[in-house]
């Protein structure tokens, strides 16, 4: 059967993030879309939401994908329109109920770094070593293509009616990114969860074993 992918990037990164998982679901005749979200200052969680939400009502049983903050961005958007999503995939990713905000979830040094990285609204990039990656030519090809980020969309409480959780979910954790509450935040949820060893940046630093996860994901009972 064939599905559409849509993978969303986390924070400072595009759709490019996405090109060794991507090539391979294509290449098994899916549809995989990789939208950019918005970087300037003004841009907050509820326009990133807003921006994926105006993709979906395109599509149809959509196995939507979220990566770090953009867990935040996915569930905000399939539950402005929960029937074009057939399943959720969180991707070592952040997220919370109504009202919950990245700021409000993560550690207090965390929030204290983004702050001390931010100027005129945005939060500059981090170096790759942070999140995992220690290949000399997959940080450079990071530090080429990351790009600041708004500092609003951190702080933006998620809107959410509810209707995300009728959604099926599956979470990815990657077990190298232990300084970060994800992986408990996963299994609290009571979703199905598969472990990676490695760092946040799995797409990146693991995309043979994420695109066999994504794989697995089929909407076909």
């Amino acid at each position: 059967m064939n599905e559409t992918y849509v993978l969303v990037p986390g924070a400072w990164h595009g759709g490019w993030c996405w090109d060794r998982v991507a090539a391979p679901l294509r290449a098994r005749g899916h549809r995989v879309l990789t939208p950019d979200l918005a970087m300037d200052a003004t841009a907050g969680l509820h326009t990133h939401a807003a921006e994926v939400a105006a993709l979906l009502k395109d599509l149809h049983d959509v196995i939507l994908v979220g990566h770090s903050y953009a867990g935040f961005v996915v569930r905000e958007a399939a539950d402005q329109v929960p029937d074009r999503v057939a399943r959720i995939v969180l991707v070592d990713a952040w997220f919370g109920g109504d009202g919950d905000s990245l700021d409000s979830l993560a550690p207090e040094w965390f929030t204290r770094w983004v702050d001390s990285m931010t100027a005129d609204g945005l939060i500059g990039v981090p170096p790759a070593s942070a999140t995992g990656v220690t290949d000399p030519g997959d940080a450079e090809w990071l530090a080429a293509n990351l790009v600041p980020h708004p500092r609003r969309s951190f702080a933006d409480p998620t809107s959410l009616t509810g209707a995300v959780e009728a959604i099926p979910c599956h979470a990815v954790v990657c077990l190298d990114n232990d300084r970060m509450p994800l992986a408990r935040l996963a299994r609290e949820a009571g979703w199905p969860v598969t472990e990676l060893r490695t760092g946040h940046e799995c797409m990146v630093t693991a995309p043979e074993d994420l695109t066999a996860v994504l794989l697995e994901q089929s909407t076909e009972d």
